[in-house]
């Protein structure tokens, strides 16, 4: 092991002396995970923040005032009502924050006209706005279906009586929501995004970084001399492969602590299993950067497809967003990738707390993985080109 541990750490201390090995290293996990963990919160998971404060222009709203309301407030707003507009809501100075105008003498008019419209003016971003906008939705149209489930009476007005008598009918169809693990929240926001950036990160790192180097080094005639050396091919091949598989640890080790001290990320109580499969799918990215390296003839080609491979994995795989906003065939899709096998049992131990035994066979398949692709990478290994 002498010999295999002697070109592991010449791996390891040429690859760190890469300034674009460093950067992928260390300072763009963090970044990333920044941005898509504030990206991507709540795309999954419950509304637990505060309600939206919202603006409800009405003027003589009549007696559906307090049913409105009602029906906002559900969909986690906050009401302030108006008579009429603040002076600053104008074409050209609109009002800063949320305002929803509603027709004047609403009670009054839905009894007898259509096509009334409601006009909601909003500063907030495009994904926002429209989420707001389907909220709102939501309320008023919950409202109408009140309104038409109550009926009239006999002079064409909706009757205060029948929807009395179905607020107090109990409900035919209920629908009970829970958790799918012991824990409350599903992979969203920085629970998607630190497990996501670290599987994504450290197979962008093995297949660029990790094989463009066993590329440099046959092209400059370094493989010819391990060849020349008393050193076997199995023992060069294996040392390729532990010096890789120390850089994907150690690519692992960093994205972990980042996410602990600077996002406080939570991984779960099974932690020790939390390492197992990590340390799983470092080998199999081991494994992965030493083939590309070997079927790689230049340097942009292994950085080419190892760039290609990596964001297409990750994307497939549910490292960039929650798998379940997805459609169905990507979701089937992930099951049978390596990126999708990591993020689901990582899933499984932290989002879920489903228990260390339910990790076990993606962890058994990783393994699998890493072994058949290492083979397959033993026997493309060329010292020249």
């Amino acid at each position: 092991m002498r010999n295999v541990w002697f070109i592991a750490i010449g791996d390891i201390r040429h690859q760190l002396r890469q300034g674009a090995t460093l950067m992928w290293l260390f300072l763009m996990p963090p970044v990333f995970m920044f941005f898509i963990g504030n990206a991507t919160g709540g795309m999954g998971g419950p509304r637990t923040e505060k309600p939206d404060s919202l603006i409800v222009v009405a003027a003589s709203p009549g007696e559906f005032k307090e049913r409105i309301g009602r029906r906002l407030e559900d969909n986690n707003f906050t009401l302030q009502w108006l008579e009429s507009a603040p002076a600053a809501a104008t074409d050209e100075t609109p009002l800063a924050g949320r305002i929803l105008t509603l027709p004047d003498r609403l009670s009054e008019r839905l009894g007898h006209e259509t096509g009334l419209r409601a006009l909601y003016q909003t500063d907030a971003s495009v994904l926002v706005r429209d989420y707001e906008k389907f909220r709102i939705q939501r309320a008023l149209y919950t409202l109408l279906a009140d309104l038409a489930v109550a009926g009239v009476d006999e002079s064409g007005v909706v009757s205060a009586a029948g929807l009395a008598s179905l607020d107090a009918a109990p409900r035919t169809l209920t629908l009970d929501v829970a958790p799918a693990g012991k824990r409350l929240e599903v992979p969203s926001g920085f629970d998607q995004a630190i497990p996501g950036i670290m599987v994504m990160f450290t197979l962008l790192v093995l297949l660029t970084s990790g094989s463009t180097v066993l590329v440099i080094e046959r092209r400059q005639g370094l493989l010819r001399r391990l060849a020349s050396a008393p050193i076997s091919r199995q023992e060069v091949v294996l040392g390729k492969w532990v010096g890789r598989m120390a850089l994907a640890i150690l690519q692992i080790a960093v994205a972990m602590t980042v996410g602990t001290l600077l996002f406080h990320m939570h991984w779960g109580p099974d932690l020790a299993m939390v390492v197992v499969v990590l340390i799983a799918w470092a080998g199999f990215c081991a494994s992965a950067g030493l083939l590309l390296g070997s079927l790689a003839r230049t340097e942009g080609q292994a950085t080419g497809y190892g760039v290609l491979t990596a964001n297409a994995l990750a994307a497939l795989g549910g490292c960039w967003w929650p798998i379940e906003v997805t459609p169905k065939w990507t979701q089937a899709l992930q099951n049978f990738l390596p990126t999708g096998w990591t993020m689901d049992a990582l899933h499984k131990l932290v989002s879920f707390q489903s228990g260390a035994a339910s990790a076990l066979p993606q962890v058994l398949v990783l393994c699998a993985a890493a072994a058949v692709v290492g083979l397959v990478a033993v026997s493309r290994f060329r010292y020249q080109a």
